[in-house]
């Protein structure tokens, strides 16, 4: 029986028309960093934000994990509210199924490796912040709890008070699928772009996850 959905948020409810990593950096996240007095290039970055490299590497360079990881928050939430403001970010047109889910009596969570500001920022934008019971975003007490780390889906099992045997993660990506493996929870990928190989269930959208749902507690 589903008694909740834990969903990420970033390309599973919302994305980024013309959202480049790269470009990311050198526009956005680049200037924050050298405010730090610091120098670090994208790949060094990208391990970081992956998992490859933990969030605490940037010790190394004399500057403090949090403060950093903060400052690169800082240049995200700017980002976002630039790329909101211009109406570059979308939400896919099916998230009115969430209300569904709600009227069917299960208990929702959000949970996204971007910090709570940006996460709460996006939702706030197309008024499905109320749908969620919970909303975390990344932990500055426990920075390498991001996913693919299962600490996030962890964090959301218990606020909802909902076993991993109870719960389905929802998400588009592989840390997505590895968060929710380690966690012991079933997950669903939303094929928004593509399918990658791992999930328990495949969806191509939240209409079929209703679907999936109704199915499974039948």
């Amino acid at each position: 029986m589903i008694k909740g959905l834990i969903f990420d948020v970033d390309e599973t409810l919302v994305y980024y028309e013309g959202y480049n990593g790269r470009d990311w950096f050198k526009n956005w996240g680049e200037k924050e960093i050298k405010k730090l007095g610091i120098e670090i290039n994208f790949e060094t970055y990208r391990k970081m934000v992956k998992g490859e490299l933990p969030r605490s590497w940037v010790e190394k360079l004399g500057v403090n994990h949090v403060e950093f990881w903060k400052a690169i928050d800082k240049a995200k939430l700017k980002y976002r509210k630039w790329a909101a403001e211009r109406g570059l970010i979308k939400a896919f047109p099916d998230i009115g199924t969430l209300k569904e889910f709600k009227q069917l009596g299960l208990k929702l969570a959000a949970v996204s490796n971007a910090s709570q500001e940006c996460t709460e920022f996006v939702l706030e934008l197309f008024n499905i912040k109320d749908q969620f019971n919970v909303i975390f975003g990344k932990d500055y007490r426990y920075l390498d709890g991001a996913k693919p780390n299962p600490y996030l889906i962890n964090k959301a099992l218990k606020a909802l008070n909902t076993l991993p045997t109870e719960a389905l993660v929802v998400g588009d990506s592989l840390s997505d699928i590895l968060a929710a493996q380690k966690a012991g929870v079933q997950v669903v990928q939303v094929m928004r772009f593509g399918r990658i190989e791992g999930a328990d269930y495949y969806v191509e959208d939240l209409n079929e996850l209703l679907q999936l749902v109704l199915r499974i507690n039948r």
